[in-house]
């Protein structure tokens, strides 16, 4: 089935579509959020998330992109919004500490991810970890274009910035990842 033919199927709601959907993207969208998110919980939370944002707005979903570039900007606001609700958290905890839990953050996708040998897993936590504190963006746009391996112009519609914007936020994200490294060496 073509992708016109399935965004037709999904608007009149058919379920074997949603399905086929589902089978072809949940991958995708699942490493895509863990490797923004680093917590396996938010990311099968957000992916889930994401497939029944895509079943309540198809309708509306004008065709101005491919299907897969508004599935992973709908991934991706869907993992900001975790990311700002986890920020208010912790302000609220460092506030009055007495009033929620703190919250553990794992840095489990390199353990996760298939395409990371046993080899490489302790470097690549190390990675994802030095990844995790870039500003959002910077995350994002490294994300996509160096981890998920999109192209540029994808990781601009998905975003919605200029291609000029991508290649600064990850030329930033390069050299932040850069300076939080530098002391890291290799034996």
């Amino acid at each position: 089935m073509n992708e016109k033919e399935l965004i037709s199927r999904l608007k009149l709601a058919e379920e074997p579509a949603f399905k086929l959907l589902v089978e072809n993207y949940q991958d995708r969208v699942y490493y895509s959020v863990l490797n923004i998110l680093q917590n396996t919980n938010e990311a099968e939370d957000t992916a889930q998330e994401t497939f029944i944002q895509v079943f309540e707005s198809i309708s509306s979903f004008k065709e101005e992109s491919s299907l897969a570039t508004w599935i992973y900007r709908i991934a991706v606001r869907k993992a900001l919004e975790k990311l700002r609700k986890q920020k208010n958290r912790q302000k609220i905890n460092s506030i009055i500490p007495w009033w929620m839990p703190s919250e553990e953050k794992s840095i489990d996708a390199a353990y996760l991810n298939p395409g990371i040998s046993n080899e490489n897993k302790e470097k690549t936590t190390l990675i994802f970890k030095a990844i995790s504190e870039l500003p959002n963006n910077q995350r994002i746009a490294f994300t996509l274009i160096r981890v998920q391996g999109l192209k540029y112009e994808e990781a601009s519609a998905i975003m919605q910035l200029s291609i000029k914007a991508i290649e600064s936020l990850l030329s930033r994200a390069k050299e932040n990842l850069k300076n939080k490294l530098k002391y890291y060496h290799t034996s």
